[in-house]
């Protein structure tokens, strides 16, 4: 099976300020959603935040909502 470079037009997506399909980088961060610290480890969640690179709008996104 081949392997297909990404290119731009692959990491296209909505932005609410640009209000137009543009570039997006994206990452996953791990958050500690507890603010007690006896339990913060116990609350870490994984949120994938994707940057606008035309605007530098920021969207978050929790992954696991249970």
């Amino acid at each position: 099976m081949p392997i297909h470079p990404t290119t731009d037009r692959d990491r296209l997506e909505p932005c609410e300020r640009c209000g137009d399909d543009t570039p997006h980088e994206v990452r996953i961060e791990i958050r500690t959603e507890s603010t007690k610290r006896e339990n913060a480890q116990f609350s870490r969640e994984p949120y994938r935040i994707a940057t606008c690179v035309v605007c530098g709008s920021e969207s978050v996104l929790r992954m696991n909502n249970a």
